[in-house]
């Protein structure tokens, strides 16, 4: 019985001495994955994108911003545009920051007094004088 019990330990020590065979390593360039075309998006049911009510709503000037823009009740937006065609048919956007406006006798009034307003500043004060 010994010599069966040598014969079993010299075949695993077969086994073990062999190291399993590894595949070749492969060198191939790699292939750019095919670019997938943007998922589409659902469509929103029915019409387009309405316009805000509120900004699209006639508002009646006061008398100091009508020798502006005139005294016919327009929208805010409109409103907006008719003071900045004002302020650039009559130059008065400051020279090196084109953000302030400098307020001539008629804008003054608008702007409660103030010499020089910021464009940002401007739309709140304006608001003051639609009703």
């Amino acid at each position: 019985m010994a010599t069966a019990k040598k014969a079993a330990k010299k075949s695993s020590k077969k086994a073990a001495k062999k190291p399993a065979k590894k595949p070749a390593a492969k060198k191939s360039a790699k292939k750019a994955a095919p670019k997938k075309a943007a998922p589409k998006k659902a469509k929103k049911s029915g019409a387009k994108r309405k316009p805000n009510a509120a900004f699209m709503k006639a508002m009646t000037p006061s008398s100091t911003l009508a020798s502006v823009v005139g005294s016919m009740p327009i929208p805010r937006t409109e409103v907006t545009k008719k003071i900045w065609d004002y302020i650039k048919k009559n130059k008065l956007q400051d020279s090196i920051n084109k953000r302030l406006i400098n307020a001539d006798d008629k804008l003054r009034q608008v702007f409660g007094g103030k010499r020089q307003v910021s464009m940002f500043e401007m739309t709140k004060l304006v608001s003051n004088h639609l009703k």
